[in-house]
């Protein structure tokens, strides 16, 4: 199938070329589109739209609000293939990848109908003679969620499933590298909604931009929760802005996440881990393995086992069987790894791979060899995050001293040990052990499930989305007093 035909059968052909905002898939450098931008007067009528949506909305039965996310899930079945596709073509993931991710969007639908069923508050024992207490949980509003281009559709899916359900009208503003999967998920949700019937209109919308958009969604205090995913330093300014005007944000942003192998670990195991994790989506993942302190006593090893791996890595066009690695998302992105493995290399580093991989057909792509690089320590440019595949690989003797290089990162995303050592296991998920908002043992720090909260702290920014219990975040919380005697005793 070619992108004419993927967007002809997601119903959004027209509005692929429709604007003057070109789309180029990283496969080929092609143009795959041309949509249009909406103007500062469009974000304000959405807003007013989705403010109104959301007075009418709030007051339908939870349960009924799931089943227009069950709808919604539906429909992405019946369009898993097609848009499998085109978030392949858009954001240059291999073809497994791309249906994966739309399976996540399945797969938060199926779990926030269930929930819909499942917002639930406390009863409070009152000290109070004939009182009773009890917590409720309400909608907040606007969800406004900006998105970033590796992961062009689930993350938008794991705030609005769970946003829509908890009674939240919802605001969309996706990356302007990957457009075209925005238009077609809410191409599906608009079917989704017209077979629900009585949804309020502005009740999931769709806005297509740069960052001034961005700027203005945020700046707006009709957007009640701005879940933003992207780069720490655009953390930094959509927190600020957002607690400016005392609004609630939920940051999704960088991960520097690191890996320890014992010398008890399981090596072939260890090693399919870590391969998946550090070149899965090109690197390009906000979870993907990024530094790996090695056993002394096995790392020579280990070392000479990934460089045989990594030497064998089908790098090439994502839509074809076999491709393990596709390209990086644009030029930027090649500069930022190249400029990362030439200050690794001043800062003492030995490099292997990295180079641009010419793909016949696809000169213009920017396709990579994945890179590993031996670091005595951990330097400057290790402790900072470059979005593509580097792996960085350092020694260590002690595992308490390997917890400590894993936490020095100002980022705190994901985490793993490869150990069969129960004492590391359980001290690597303690309190002392890793800092991150997700820790693993014995497999990689890519790859989370929907059922899990997902997110870290520190730079990293602190918010959950997904599963657990993260649904409260896209809700008010209430303490409820009834005085049911006809007394009025003081607490």
């Amino acid at each position: 199938m070619d992108a004419k035909s993927i967007l002809s059968d997601l119903g959004i052909a027209s509005l692929a070329d429709a604007g003057d905002m070109t789309v180029n898939s990283p496969i080929s450098g092609a143009v795959i589109g041309r949509v249009k931008q909406h103007t500062a007067a469009d974000v304000d009528a959405t807003l007013a739209r989705a403010r109104s949506a959301f007075t009418q909305w709030r007051d339908v039965p939870a349960p009924r609000r799931g089943e227009l996310v069950r709808l919604l899930g539906q429909k992405l079945r019946e369009k898993k293939a097609a848009l499998g596709r085109l978030v392949s073509l858009e954001a240059g993931k291999i073809v497994q990848e791309g249906l994966g991710e739309v399976q996540e969007m399945i797969d938060i639908c199926d779990f926030a109908v269930g929930l819909s069923r499942q917002l639930y508050g406390l009863t409070i024992a009152s000290e109070r003679p004939g009182h009773g207490m009890a917590e409720t949980w309400h909608p907040v509003g606007v969800c406004t969620v900006i998105s970033a281009f590796n992961f062009p559709v689930a993350v938008w899916s794991w705030n609005a499933a769970l946003a829509l359900v908890c009674g939240n009208a919802v605001v969309w503003k996706p990356s302007e590298k990957t457009p075209l999967t925005a238009l077609a998920v809410d191409r599906i949700l608009q079917d989704a909604l017209a077979e629900f019937g009585d949804a309020p209109d502005g009740l999931a919308s769709v806005v297509i931009g740069g960052r001034e958009i961005g700027a203005q969604l945020v700046a707006d205090k009709r957007s009640d929760i701005v879940s933003a995913t992207g780069s720490s330093e655009m953390g930094r300014t959509v927190g600020v802005e957002v607690a400016r005007r005392f609004g609630r944000s939920i940051l999704e942003l960088g991960g520097n996440n690191a890996g320890i192998v014992s010398q008890t670990a399981n090596r072939d195991l260890a090693l399919r881990g870590i391969l998946f994790s550090a070149v899965g989506t090109a690197g390009q993942r906000c979870t993907s393995l990024r530094r790996l302190f090695v056993h002394d006593s096995i790392y020579d090893e280990t070392v000479a086992r990934l460089k045989e791996l990594y030497a064998k890595v089908p790098v090439g066009n994502p839509l074809e069987q076999g491709t393990l690695m596709g390209p990086l998302i644009d030029v930027q992105a090649f500069a930022r790894m190249q400029d990362a493995l030439e200050q690794a290399k001043g800062e003492g580093g030995t490099v292997t791979g990295g180079e641009r991989v010419t793909v016949s057909g696809f000169e213009n792509g920017y396709y990579v060899r994945p890179a590993l690089v031996e670091m005595s320590a951990q330097s400057d440019v290790v402790l900072k995050e470059t979005f593509a595949p580097i792996l960085y690989l350092m020694r260590y003797t002690d595992f308490d001293a390997a917890i400590a290089a894993n936490n020095a990162s100002a980022h705190g995303l994901s985490s793993c040990a490869f150990t069969t050592d129960l004492r590391e296991a359980e001290r690597f998920l303690s309190a002392s052990g890793s800092d991150c908002g997700i820790a693993n043992v014995n497999i990689g720090p890519s790859g989370a499930e929907i059922g899990g909260a997902f997110g870290g702290e520190k730079e990293t920014g602190g918010g959950r989305e997904s599963g657990s219990d993260a649904w409260k975040g896209y809700m008010r919380r209430a303490t409820n007093t009834i005085n049911y005697s006809s007394a009025l005793p003081l607490a």
